[in-house]
C-alpha cells in the first residue's frame, strides 16, 4: 500500500527532473548555435553522450530541435524558434525599462529616462520626472545632440558608424580641436565603464549620467539616463548615481537577452 502511494510522487519528480534535463539541453543548443556536434554539446552540459542523444531525440521528434543530414550537428528547431520570436516580440525595450526607471525615479528622486535612435539621432520615448521642488523636464520627443549630451555620447560609443556618420560629422563642425579631443575622450571611458558622467555638457547647471542598454546579440537598444541640479547631484551623490544606474541598465539588458561586454569590465 505504502508503495502504491509513494509510486505517483516519485513518477511526478522523474518527470520534472526530465523536463529540467530538456530545458538544459535546449539553453546548450542555444548557447552553442547555430549547431554543435554530440560531442560538444554533452561536454558544455557536463552529461554522458549517450544520455544526451536519448533527450535529443525526443527534442528532435516534438521539433524543439534538428538535426542536419549532412553533418549530423544538432541545433534549434522550429518550434523552439517560434517560442524564441514570441519571446522577442514582447521585450520591448520602452516596456521593458519602465518598471526600472519607474524604482531608480524613486531611489534617487531624480529625472530618468530612456531614449533611443531615431531617424534624426538619439530621442527621448519614456521620462520619470522628479518629485520635489525643482524639477528638470525631458520632454517626450525630444531629440538630444550626439557629440554634447551624455546621452548622445553613450549612443555614440556602441552604434554602429554607419548609422552616427552623418551627424557625427554635423555636429563635429560646430566643435573646437579641444572639444573634439574631449570627445574622443568621453568615447573610451564610457567603453571602458559602461556609464558616464557629464557636469553642465549640455545645459549649464545640469548634471547627468548615462548608461546603455542592451538587447540580444548585445545590440544596443536605448540609453538610460539620470539628470539633476548640479546644486546638489554632484560629488558623492553623482557617483551613487552612477552605480546604481549602471545596475538599472545591466538588470534591463539581462531581460532584454542582452549582456554588458565591455573593454573595462
Amino acid at each position: 500500500m505504502t508503495a502504491e502511494i509513494e509510486n505517483p510522487a516519485g513518477a511526478r519528480q522523474q518527470k520534472v527532473q526530465a523536463a529540467e534535463v530538456g530545458v538544459g539541453i535546449l539553453k546548450a543548443l542555444a548557447e552553442l548555435a547555430p549547431a554543435t556536434s554530440l560531442s560538444k554539446l554533452a561536454e558544455h552540459v557536463g552529461m554522458p553522450a549517450s544520455k544526451v542523444h536519448r533527450y535529443l531525440q525526443a527534442l528532435v521528434a516534438s521539433g524543439f530541435a534538428e538535426q542536419n543530414v549532412v553533418t549530423n550537428h544538432y541545433g534549434l528547431g522550429r518550434e523552439a524558434l517560434l517560442v524564441g520570436l514570441a519571446a522577442l516580440g514582447q521585450l520591448d525595450v520602452l516596456k521593458t525599462a519602465a518598471p526600472h526607471l519607474s524604482a531608480l525615479r524613486d531611489d534617487l528622486n531624480e529625472t530618468c529616462f530612456l531614449a533611443v535612435w531615431g531617424n534624426k539621432g538619439p530621442t527621448v520615448v519614456y521620462v520619470e520626472q522628479s518629485i520635489g521642488a525643482v524639477t528638470l523636464v525631458t520632454q517626450i520627443g525630444s531629440v538630444l545632440p550626439l557629440l554634447s549630451s551624455s546621452t548622445g555620447l553613450v549612443f555614440n560609443s556602441f552604434l554602429g558608424s554607419n548609422e552616427t556618420a552623418a551627424l557625427a560629422r554635423l555636429e563635429s563642425a560646430q566643435l573646437s580641436a579641444r572639444q573634439l579631443k574631449d570627445v574622443e575622450k568621453h568615447l573610451k571611458e564610457i567603453r571602458s565603464t559602461g556609464v558616464h558622467q557629464i557636469h553642465g555638457l549640455l545645459m549649464a547647471g545640469v548634471n547627468a549620467v548615462s548608461s546603455p542598454v542592451f538587447a540580444m546579440g548585445n545590440r544596443l537598444a536605448g540609453v538610460v539616463t539620470v539628470v539633476g541640479s548640479a546644486s546638489m547631484f554632484t560629488g558623492a551623490a553623482q557617483d551613487q548615481a552612477a552605480m546604481k544606474l549602471l545596475k538599472t541598465a545591466q538588470d534591463i539588458s539581462l531581460r532584454m537577452g542582452g549582456s554588458f561586454q565591455l573593454s573595462g569590465v
